[in-house]
């Protein structure tokens, strides 16, 4: 599960906060990323994604059920229950006539 609020890592090194929250797993391509609180850590052979995550971008499931924040940049297959995750466009401001 994925939990509103919780930070998660992924071998590249790079590390999210989940904004809206779902009842799917976040992973890197096929290895489940690991939540920040949990103590667990990365076996030395886990490979990473090679897309690189910009800092301060946000990420939405295909199905919108999940958005995450990136809060460090690092290279990550970004997925939510085995689908990509797309870039989350911006809202655009309201004119200012």
């Amino acid at each position: 599960m994925t939990q509103l609020g919780k930070i998660y890592l992924a071998p590249g090194g790079m590390q999210l906060i989940v904004t809206k929250g779902g009842a799917g797993v976040l992973s890197d391509g096929d290895t489940p990323l690991l939540r920040a609180d949990s103590g667990e850590k990365f076996p030395a052979e886990t490979p990473a994604g090679a897309a690189a995550l910009q800092l301060g971008k946000r990420y939405k499931s295909a199905d919108g059920a999940v958005e995450v924040l990136i809060n460090k940049p690092g290279t990550c297959d970004l997925r939510y229950d085995g689908q990509s995750m797309e870039i989350k466009d911006a809202k655009p401001l309201p004119s200012s006539d």
